[in-house]
């Protein structure tokens, strides 16, 4: 399978009251902006890297469809790519989560010329317009609100048919954050993550903004699921994650395991009385490390390790009690049925 590292950007805390919300990877204030690199994927489907968070596209002969629209300054060179696709009208927009990084460009896209039969619609889980629609965001003016996803969603699925084509927007409750949506391509057997699954570096769970371990690892489950591997598990099902290359099956499982045991082992260590000090002392994640860290990571080992420190930490304090047994019971096996 081709391979590549999606460039990254530094997130535009402008468009959301919220300095969580930022990209995946660092990018340095001063550097050239990223090339952009448009790459097919499976059937209807393509990927386009380069504009912050990555960016999917589906196109046919009613037009173009996207998932999410990268940063806003990267919104004319995205819009130039697509142009090279298809001359059609981008008729829907479906962010996957409301970070900077993948919203930027709604404002731009929306300000394109509209066909009036059929305009531009942003397509979104309810959560996500709650965030973008904080009493910081919506003053900064009309530029903001023009890009909101006012086709919103609350149910648990929304379908939609576009260029012949069944779409599947599932919301994946307290995920990365709690208002995620994984986007299937029936057709095309293509599935769109957004920042749920990131191959080349840890999760950015969102505690702030609803995310939990918990729910990123249903996330995942959910994701392995949809997915369907072909011969000796290579391919079949494509996966477009939020940050990185495009991947299988096979991908999505060893990021979900290795969340799964860094999860088993910071728990472990929470029943054990640890500090947080302690847990980043032992290193649990050090065999994980040269897989999922570089020296430009957005999250870093302490960042992911904090973050489910602190949701496993309040978890367990959550936890009731078990409730004392009753005097003179101790641990007598119960009386066969029928007799007290």
């Amino acid at each position: 399978m081709k391979t590549f590292h999606a460039a990254s950007s530094i997130a535009l805390a402008a468009l959301v009251a919220v300095g969580a919300a930022a990209s995946l990877r660092a990018q340095q204030p001063n550097a050239a902006p990223p090339a952009l690199e448009l790459l097919p994927v499976q059937g209807n489907v393509y990927m386009l890297a380069g504009a912050g968070g990555n960016i999917t596209l589906m196109t046919g002969k009613e037009g173009v469809l996207m998932v999410d629209t990268g940063l806003a300054a990267s919104a004319a060179r995205v819009t130039a790519e697509i142009r090279k696709l298809n001359s059609g009208p981008i008729r829907w927009v479906i962010n996957t989560h409301f970070h900077p990084d993948h919203v930027g460009g709604n404002e731009a896209i929306a300000a394109l010329p509209a066909d009036p039969l059929q305009p531009l619609r942003i397509v979104a889980h309810e959560n996500v317009l709650n965030r973008m629609t904080t009493p910081t965001a919506v003053a900064q003016g009309p530029d903001v609100v023009r890009g909101l996803p006012v086709d919103e969603y609350f149910t648990p699925i929304k379908d939609i048919h576009f260029n012949g084509e069944a779409i599947v927007l599932y919301h994946e409750a307290k995920a990365h954050t709690d208002g995620d949506s994984v986007v299937l391509f029936r057709g095309s057997d293509v599935v769109s993550t957004g920042d749920i699954f990131t191959p080349d570096g840890y999760p950015f769970i969102d505690l702030d903004n609803g995310g939990s371990v918990q729910g990123e690892i249903a996330a995942l489950n959910h994701i392995l699921d949809l997915t369907v591997p072909a011969k000796t598990q290579e391919g079949g099902t494509y996966v477009i994650p939020g940050h990185g290359r495009i991947c299988d099956e096979a991908d999505v499982v060893e990021f979900r395991d290795m969340v799964v045991i860094v999860r088993d082992r910071i728990r472990d260590a929470i029943n054990k009385k640890m500090t947080l000090e302690q847990v980043k002392a032992a290193r649990l994640t050090r065999d994980y490390d040269p897989q999922y860290v570089t020296p430009t990571s957005f999250v870093t080992t302490d960042r992911f390790v904090e973050a489910l420190y602190k949701d496993l930490s309040q978890a367990a304090a959550a936890k009731p009690a078990a409730a004392p047994a009753k005097p003179g019971t101790g641990n007598r096996a119960p009386a066969p049925a029928g007799k007290k």
